[in-house]
């Protein structure tokens, strides 16, 4: 390669020789610049969702390839964020595609050191179950001479991430259940 050539693969020179001298366009363009192509544009389809982090609700743009998410971006057409998304938004893939995730329900007895596998059937009937004795062993049907039909076993805390909907489902089924302790992340 000649001095010559060299020069003129040389960004700089291209900007001030060629017809991009602001070095806005092609003249910052390298060879290996030129040929990479975005990770969005395999993607065999987009899906729109919202993020899951806060109840801010920004919009995000989920990119699909087999079956499998390849990418997240903000999602222009949001009313909320306008595609843009804060750190933990733009982190989000990470949440599907970590191979730190755990994909199993991990259940530590009490008084015990160490974690064991249960399949998602046993852990949901166990909390079922312990929901139950909890408002069994918890169940007022009235106090001071006052009906109350409750149960002060248990109660609810929500997350930030939730939304309208899902705080009116949850707050209509722990009331069902006779809980009175029901309360928001995003009020406290």
């Amino acid at each position: 390669m000649g001095v010559r050539t060299w020069i003129a693969e040389w960004p700089v020179y291209r900007q001030l020789a060629g017809a991009d001298s602001s070095g806005r366009g092609a003249a910052v363009k390298s060879r290996l610049t030129d040929e990479r192509r975005p990770r969005v544009a395999t993607a065999d389809k987009v899906v729109k969702s919202v993020c899951p982090y806060c109840a801010v609700g920004c919009g995000q743009r989920v990119f699909v390839q087999d079956g499998q998410v390849t990418q997240i971006e903000g999602d222009p057409d949001s009313p909320v964020s306008r595609g843009r998304l804060c750190p933990k938004g733009s982190a989000s893939l990470q949440l599907t595609t970590s191979a730190a995730r755990e994909q199993k329900v991990l259940y530590r007895r009490a008084h015990g050191t160490d974690w064991e596998s249960l399949d998602l059937d046993t852990a949901m009937d166990m909390i079922a179950d312990r929901v139950i004795a909890a408002r069994r062993a918890g169940w007022q049907w009235e106090r001071n001479g006052q009906r109350t039909r409750r149960t002060l076993g248990f109660a609810s805390l929500g997350g930030a991430t939730l939304d309208n909907e899902e705080n009116y489902l949850i707050k209509k089924l722990f009331t069902a259940l006779g809980a009175i302790q029901i309360e928001n992340q995003a009020r406290i």
